[in-house]
């Protein structure tokens, strides 16, 4: 049976039609029409400014769990999808538009949790807002790591046990997504692609994969469970992290959500006290050298990106080296949270002491290359 033909510019039309007439009158549209509108939007079937009003719209009246949904699968069939030769990943969501207030620990991650037996993969882009901030991408691009390997390579190098980890752009895997930075750029405020592109799960395991994303307002765990279990994630784990990424502050007790074998989420607490660490600073600080640059632009704090991913590469690198400080201890919390969660300890204090003793070991160090 043929496969009707849908006309997106008309599909587009009439979402536009009912999802920006006013606060009081815009209606939702359903899981279906905002699959179609996103995929207009990605095969540039309607033009720009009706793909900004679509976005616009809907954030004005605020998304539905179905748009959110629908825009998610248009993502997800957009997107280069690749199973890697292991039974588990690891899907390290970090945010995309990156950090502008501390330096990022969490690129290094996938190192670590590699050298503790659990392959893991992270993913983002180069820059996007509201932050155009650090990126996993800029710190490990400084670390000597090919961050333009395709998604086959990076499966590749994922499955590799002398490496065991990965780094995978959005520019790889899903080109159509990637394309749409100048207009999100010009869109300026936040949209429905921020909420749900960190979920397209470029590569998974052969039995399961377990996303590791964070947040920092408290209405989004809800919505990143329902989309991770709609992306197919066997587990999540959604840490109220530093600048929304994935590592809780190092100073005081916090909080995640997860969920397992794809039930329904729940919310738990965290202390970074109860495995040691004691520190005066929320995260890795930024160094007081650093030069300065000037954006004008009152969301995103000017940092130079290039001297700040350096410098946190260098802090990253000596962490995994077991050099004690900011980066040791953010590296220590965020993989004692991962690794209890996908149940390679029983409790988050032993989870520590396995971190503890690969991260004081130095061998993690040598799977950056």
């Amino acid at each position: 049976m043929n496969t009707p033909v849908v006309d997106l510019a008309k599909t587009m039309h009439s979402i536009i039609q009912r999802i920006a007439t006013g606060p009081e009158l815009s209606k939702d549209i359903s899981l279906e029409e905002a699959r179609l509108g996103m995929r207009a939007i990605l095969e540039n079937a309607v033009d720009p400014v009706q793909a900004g009003i679509f976005f616009i719209a809907l954030r004005m009246k605020r998304e539905s769990n179905d748009e959110f949904k629908g825009i998610l699968d248009a993502i997800l069939e957009a997107t280069q999808r690749v199973t890697a030769e292991v039974d588990e990943v690891v899907d390290i969501a970090d945010p995309y538009d990156g950090y502008n207030r501390c330096l990022p620990a969490a690129p290094f991650l996938g190192p670590l949790l590699a050298e503790l037996g659990v392959p893991a993969v992270c993913h983002g882009l180069e820059a996007v807002g509201p932050k155009y901030g650090i990126t996993a991408r800029h710190v490990l691009r400084a670390a000597g790591v090919n961050v333009d390997l395709s998604p086959t390579d990076a499966a590749a190098r994922l499955s590799n046990p002398e490496l065991g980890w990965t780094y995978v752009d959005q520019a790889q895997f899903c080109p159509a997504l990637h394309d749409m930075i100048p207009l999100r750029t010009k869109m300026i405020k936040r949209q429905a692609v921020t909420t749900v592109e960190t979920q397209a799960k470029p590569i998974q395991g052969r039995n399961k994969t377990h996303l590791v994303g964070g947040y920092v307002h408290k209405p989004y765990p809800p919505v990143y469970a329902m989309l991770a279990r709609h992306a197919g994630f066997d587990s999540a784990l959604i840490i109220r992290g530093v600048e929304g990424g994935v590592i809780p502050s190092l100073r005081q007790a916090g909080k995640a959500t997860r969920y397992d074998n794809h039930g329904e989420e729940y919310e738990i607490d965290l202390d970074p006290a109860s495995i040691g660490i004691e520190q005066t600073a929320r995260a890795v600080p930024l160094p007081d050298d650093l030069p300065k640059t000037e954006r004008a632009d009152e969301v995103a704090i000017a940092v130079d990106v290039a001297a700040t991913a350096r410098a946190a590469a260098t802090a990253g690198l000596a962490a995994l080296n077991g050099e004690k400080g900011a980066s040791y201890d953010s590296l220590l919390l965020g993989a004692s949270l991962i690794l209890h969660h996908v149940g390679r300890a029983p409790s988050l204090h032993a989870a520590a002491d396995l971190v503890r003793a690969a991260l004081d070991s130095g061998r993690a160090a040598s799977r950056v290359k």
